[in-house]
Formats: structure tokens, sequence, C-alpha cells
């Protein structure tokens, strides 16, 4: 089971993802496969790992690149309120990408870049 408010997930989003795939795959050994959701999405498993932990994000040149980890919370509308009224800044939020799935892109007050999700 796993708990709210735990890094649970890692991104790495790219214009390139097929040259990321080359890459990631070739340093740690990887494994990708397509995700069945809306977007060009590719699953990242490690070596020895029976699932995925985490996704390669083809950003199509609309978003900057970037290599973040997500944390799964209860709430991600709840989780944007919080980290505003702490200093940090909703960067991106979706309520239900289609897939099931809430999320947001925040910054931290350091400018730091993370992730928070919640499946339904």
């Amino acid at each position: 089971m796993t708990m709210d408010n735990t890094v649970t997930w890692f991104e790495v989003a790219t214009d390139d993802p097929d040259g990321a795939q080359t890459f990631y795959g070739g340093l740690f050994g990887w494994t990708f496969a397509g995700d069945e959701g809306p977007l060009d999405y590719r699953l990242i498993t490690h070596p020895g790992g029976d699932q995925p932990a985490g996704g390669l994000f083809n950003t199509k040149g609309e978003f900057p690149g970037h290599a973040i980890f997500h944390v799964q919370v209860a709430d991600v509308e709840a989780s944007c309120a919080q980290s505003e009224s702490l200093g940090g800044k909703v960067i991106r939020k979706v309520i239900d990408d289609g897939a099931g799935t809430d999320f947001a892109y925040l910054r931290d007050t350091s400018g730091n870049v993370f992730g928070v999700f919640h499946r339904r």
C-alpha cells in the first residue's frame, strides 16, 4: 500500500523522448513501455522492478525539459492551496487528465520544481 505524502514517482520530460530513452536505458538499464493515457508518455521500469516507477514525457517543445520527483497526495487541489500558502507557486494544474489522475507541477520557495498527484 502506498502512503500519501510519499515520493512514489519520477519523471523525465524532453522534446527528444527517443534520445532520452536511448540515454537512460543505456546508462541505467531502464526499460520503457507505452502508457494507455492521452499523453505521449512512456512508463519506466528499473532493473529488478516489478512495476513502473517513473515516466518519460514528450513535451513536444511546449514545456521545458526537466527531471523531477512526484509526491502522491490525498488531494491535489488542497496540496496546491497549501503550497501557495507556504510561499510556493502552482505552475500547472490538471484535475482529471482523462486517465483518472489529478496532478500539478509546483515550484517551492527556492525555485525547485516538483510534482504532486492523486490517482482516482
